[in-house]
């Protein structure tokens, strides 16, 4: 039908690397390789980063994220933000995947942007990188 990439959406933030994992080797077995896949989650139940990991496991090498976490999904009232794109490169980072990404300059967006939100960053990583001393 011409579809380059199939992207798959966590969107209520329920699902877990267990999830995941036997959500893409069913794809796999169905003839979609991972380098066709891209992944989207929402972090919920805090499972957004293991999820990640998951699928990076997998073969997918596409994700998802937002500076500082922002989003949710208008459809389900309790569903939080996106994976942190911060939590995302300083795990990568981690993981020794270069990314080109200026974690430091993110940091400071994202804290600039939780100012004019009025509200706390959810991400870990810039909690912990905008708290240094």
């Amino acid at each position: 039908m011409g579809c380059d990439e199939l992207s798959l959406g966590d969107t209520i933030g329920v699902a877990t690397p267990g999830h995941v994992e036997a959500l893409l080797t069913g794809l796999n077995e169905a003839g979609i390789p991972a380098s066709r896949l891209a992944v989207h989650f929402h972090d919920t139940y805090g499972q957004a980063l293991s999820n990640t990991l998951a699928a990076l496991r997998h073969g997918v090498t596409t994700v998802d994220a937002s500076a500082g976490g922002l989003g949710g999904c208008p459809y389900a009232k309790s569903a939080t933000g996106n994976l942190a794109t911060e939590d995302l490169v300083w795990m990568l980072d981690g993981l020794g995947i270069e990314t080109g990404v200026d974690l430091a300059a993110l940091t400071a967006t994202s804290v600039w942007m939780a100012e004019q939100l009025g509200r706390p960053s959810p991400s870990r990583t810039v909690r912990a990188l905008s708290h240094k001393e």
